[in-house]
Parts: structure tokens; C-alpha cells; sequence
């Protein structure tokens, strides 16, 4: 066996896209890591095909989403049929200041795009290689792994990171309880083109009513790129889920999944327009658990995506939901490596993420039996939290005091981005996003009108530690001329349009602290800059 010393920060097992989000991640704050997968090569599967608003969000921030916004197709709303009668119509409309919508891309294509982001920093993943052990100690992870080629390695690593699906080892080795059950049902999958009039954009779910009003069969389509084309799932008839040998009966079986003409059956039996199906690429038999893991973590080591939480795919919750996991575990390892804040930040990712796991987990089961109408909330907030908006972690070990109006977002919340901010050079309006793209670290922006204010406030971000950067943002009925640019020191934009006040209603010279994963972290008077800075950065245990 080949040993090695530390030869990498973090070690990352699987190459989906929770593990892919997470290598972006931390090397996009610098961080060295290695990731592994057991699979040869990208699997042809289109499993997560639903990307919520909130996940283009952060590979906007990341720099990856213009390449996912050409590559997918939108969501524009879902058919529900009852014993072929429409039953309901849901159009997927979000607020106008969100920046993207709800789009579809097969999980074999977004795997393409992240390693493609991910070579593009200098991190190859290193396809064959499984992990076969570890073990840790105070300083470090000391891991075992396996090539194709049967030659093994010992490697010893800063952190490790569990993204290995399911069936996870590391969770495993780490003896992590992964509570839940299992549904009875096995699902088939197929990626095929139908030929059928149902508009373009639209989710199709058709259901089979029994006498008793239970649910029978059921069809749902999710549209993909290309014409026609459609991820479709249906019951298996009359077969049970086959057992699995961990107890965890989830994901695909791995054996043959049906042919075009038992796929054809079933939209014959379901479809509420006659439909001929083609092109097929290929297909499984899938299995659905819903279980959570008991702790995110361990020491040096951590679980994410699939490896902490799986449950009903309804919604396109799962995949989403493991790349958040990806990205808030990302940025806090990447501080702790580069000696920017101490390690017990790292226990925020369970305290933070593991009620989000909590509550996707209730939801898609609730769904999943009793439909999206099990959860009574108004349309508007109903998107909002399909779309992933609403996740957020008030009160967390992290969250400032709350400041301003009740009504504000506050400390813990998702960051609105908003349009309408200019430049004197610019000759259009860019969004918060435009200005956030890129900037890895944490981002203070400062708004005020009082050019001595604000360069104050300035200085004093730049005087905190752990790489802060500061941008400015003028009310845009700023009376009188508008500081020189260039003479805060920092980034200036002014609010044109009025959409940051609106949405983030400063009271008075107010700043806001935007984490990496675009969370607020502060929000504070200008007047207190120095203070509230070192509150939330003693949050993050940093040493001044």
C-alpha cells in the first residue's frame, strides 16, 4: 500500500452533485481537496432532474450558473389529471425581484457541468477510486482508498466529507442512526420523447382514483431538454420494493428496467392525451425511502446530500436540497483550513442543516401521500418554499441580533437579490447577484447617503480580519452629488430604482454582512459598524 502525508485538505467521496457543489466550493475559497468516485464514469441516468431558484442562486455566486441556464429547460407548472379529468393547474410563478424561475436538467448533465467548473480550478475527480476506510484522530483523517486498478492508497487528510449517496459509508463507519422507512412501491423510470399535445413546460401528474379513494396508478412526467422529451415515473405493478442489503431500500436497483413497450402500457392506462412514446435512453426500477441521519457530522468528519437525508422525490427537493448542504459545509471549511476562524464553526453545519433536512424530509412524505394540498399555505408562500426561498436559519448559532423592522430580513435569512443598482459607466442596471458573482468571502454591503459615513464604515471592514469585503449602495434619491468614485475605497452602486431599499428596508445608514452561501450573517447602523462586525465574526470563532 502506497502511504502518503497530507496531501490534501479535504477529501471528498462522491462525485454527484452534492460532492461536485462541494469541491467548487471550497476551491473557489482557495482550498485544496480531492474528490473520488467508485463509478468509472458519469452514470447516464436522468435521477435529479428539478433545480430550484435557490440552487441557481448559488452557482450564480459560484460563477457555474450561465452554463446550467443554457444547458436546461424551464418549469413553468404542473397538470394534476384524476382519472383523466384536469383537476388543477399550478403555474410555478415566483415574486419579479427573484432572479430565476424553475428549470429541468438531467442529473448526468449537471454532473457534466460541475466537473467541468470543477477542472476549470485544478480539481479532476479521480473516477474508480473508492474508499475503503478511515479512521481519525485529533488532527486529521487518515483514509484508505482503492483504484481500479486494484492499487491501494493511504492518504491522511485534514477533513472528510461524505457525499457517497445512500448507502454511505461514511455514515456507516461514523455510526450514524439513519431513521425512517421505506415505501412499499418500487418506481420504474424512463428518459423517452413522447409525442402528445400537453403544452411545453408543464409537469405532468396523472392519477388512477381506487374505489376507495386511495391512490392506484400514477404517472408523472417532468419535461427535459430536447423535443418531446420527458424523465417519466410510474408504479411498478404489483410488486413490491425488493429489500436491500443494508436496510435501506432507495435509490435505483441496479437491475433491468422496463422496455419502451411496458413504459408505452402504463401512458396508455394514465395519459389524458394520446401519446407515442420513442427515443429511449434508458431506464431503471427505483425504490423510495425517507430517513435522516442524527447528526451531520462527526470530529473531522461530515455527511451531505443523500449520505445525511433521502426522501420521496416530490417536489425535486433532494438534490437541492444536498447541494445547500454542499454549500454551507464548503465555506466554513474553507475559513477553518485557511486559519480564518476556529473549528467550532464547523458545528454550525449540523445545527444549521439538519432541521432543513428535518423539515424536506416531513414535507415530500406529506406530499408524496396526501398531495401538494396537504400543506394549506397561500400559492405565494407554497413557491417560495418549493423554490427553496424560504430556507433560513433565525436563531442559529450564527445569526446576529435582529435589527430594524420586523418585516426586515434579518440575520439568518436568504439575502434577496434585487435589480436597478448603476454605475456612472455602466450603461444598464445589474442586479445584487451581478455584484456578489465572484467574491468568495463574506460581502459587508454598506448603504447610507453620508459620504463620511460610509467611508468610515468602510475602514472599519477593512481593519476586521477573515478577508471581509465591503460594497456601497447609495439610496437612489440621493441628494447632491454622489461621493467621487473611487473615494470610499470600496465598490459604489446606487439603488436607482429603489428595489434594495424595498426589499431590504435599511433603517437609515444600515449595513449587512452576506455570507458566502447567501445568508444574511448581520445587519447593523452604520454607526456600530466595528461592533457588529466583531459580534459575528466572535460567531465564527475568530481570533482578532
Amino acid at each position: 500500500m502506497a502511504h502518503s502525508g497530507t496531501t490534501t485538505d479535504v477529501l471528498i467521496v462522491g462525485a454527484g452533485p452534492v460532492g461536485l457543489s462541494a469541491a467548487g466550493e471550497l476551491r473557489r475559497h482557495g482550498v485544496h481537496c480531492r474528490i473520488v468516485d467508485l463509478s468509472p464514469a458519469r452514470r447516464p441516468y436522468a435521477k435529479a432532474v428539478g433545480i430550484q431558484p435557490r440552487t441557481l442562486e448559488l452557482w450564480d455566486r459560484m460563477g457555474l450558473v450561465r452554463a446550467v441556464l443554457e444547458a436546461a429547460v424551464p418549469l413553468r407548472g404542473q397538470l394534476t389529471y384524476v382519472d383523466g379529468r384536469e383537476t388543477s393547474r399550478l403555474e410555478m410563478e415566483l415574486p419579479p425581484e427573484v432572479p430565476y424561475g424553475f428549470a429541468a436538467l438531467p442529473q448526468y448533465e449537471t454532473e457534466r457541468l460541475l466537473e467541468e467548473y470543477l477542472a476549470g480550478l485544478g480539481t479532476v475527480v479521480e473516477r474508480g477510486t473508492g474508499l475503503v476506510s478511515f479512521t481519525q484522530d485529533r488532527d486529521g483523517v487518515t483514509a484508505r482508498l482503492r483504484a481500479a486498478s486494484g492499487a491501494a492508497e493511504e492518504v491522511r487528510v485534514r477533513y472528510l466529507v461524505g457525499c457517497d449517496g445512500a448507502h454511505s459509508l461514511v455514515r456507516k463507519t461514523l455510526g450514524l442512526s439513519y431513521e425512517g422507512g421505506a415505501f412499499p412501491e418500487s418506481y420504474m423510470l424512463g428518459d423517452v420523447v413522447a409525442d402528445w399535445d400537453l403544452p411545453d413546460g408543464y409537469v405532468l401528474r396523472s392519477v388512477h382514483r381506487e374505489a376507495d379513494g386511495s391512490t392506484g396508478d400514477v404517472l408523472v412526467c417532468v419535461p427535459l431538454p430536447g423535443a418531446g422529451r420527458y424523465r417519466m415515473s410510474m408504479r411498478v405493478p404489483s410488486a413490491p420494493a425488493a429489500s436491500a442489503p443494508d436496510g435501506v431500500a432507495h435509490g435505483l436497483d441496479g437491475g433491468d428496467g422496463p422496455d419502451l413497450e411496458g413504459l408505452q402500457a402504463v401512458v396508455d392506462r394514465l395519459s389524458p392525451r394520446p401519446a407515442r412514446l420513442s427515443g429511449l435512453r434508458w431506464s431503471s426500477v427505483f425504490r423510495v425511502s425517507h430517513r435522516i441521519v442524527d447528526r451531520y457530522g462527526v470530529g473531522r468528519v461530515f455527511v451531505a446530500g443523500d449520505a445525511a437525508h433521502i426522501h420521496p422525490p416530490t417536489g425535486a427537493q433532494g438534490m437541492n436540497t444536498g447541494v445547500q448542504d454542499a454549500v454551507n459545509l464548503g465555506w466554513k471549511l474553507a475559513l477553518v483550513v485557511r486559519g480564518e476562524a476556529g473549528p467550532g464553526l464547523l458545528g454550525s453545519y449540523d445545527a444549521e442543516r439538519r432541521p432543513v433536512g428535518e423539515e424536506v424530509v416531513g414535507r415530500t412524505v406529506r406530499h408524496a401521500t396526501r398531495g401538494i394540498d396537504a400543506d394549506p399555505d397561500d400559492p405565494r408562500t407554497l413557491m417560495l418554499r418549493e423554490a427553496q426561498l424560504l430556507v433560513g436559519y433565525p436563531g442559529g448559532p450564527l445569526s446576529g441580533v435582529p435589527y430594524g423592522p420586523v418585516d426586515a430580513p434579518q440575520p439568518g435569512d436568504r439575502a434577496p437579490d434585487c435589480g436597478g443598482l448603476t454605475t456612472p459607466v455602466a450603461a444598464y442596471p445589474l442586479r445584487l447577484l451581478d455584484v456578489l458573482r465572484g467574491r468568495p468571502g463574506h460581502v459587508v454591503l454598506l448603504y447610507g447617503e453620508d459620504a463620511a459615513g460610509l467611508a468610515g464604515a468602510a475602514a472599519e471592514v477593512a481593519r476586521a480580519p477573515g478577508g471581509l469585503c465591503a460594497v456601497a449602495v447609495l439610496p437612489g434619491g440621493t441628494v447632491g452629488a454622489p461621493p467621487p468614485p473611487g473615494s470610499l475605497g470600496v465598490p459604489m452602486y446606487r439603488d436607482a430604482t429603489g428595489e434594495f431599499a424595498r426589499l431590504y428596508l435599511p433603517d437609515g445608514a444600515t449595513g449587512f454582512v452576506v455570507r458566502p452561501d447567501g445568508q444574511l450573517g448581520a445587519r447593523f447602523p452604520l454607526g456600530g459598524t466595528g461592533t457588529a462586525l466583531a459580534g459575528y465574526l466572535t460567531a465564527l470563532s475568530v481570533r482578532w
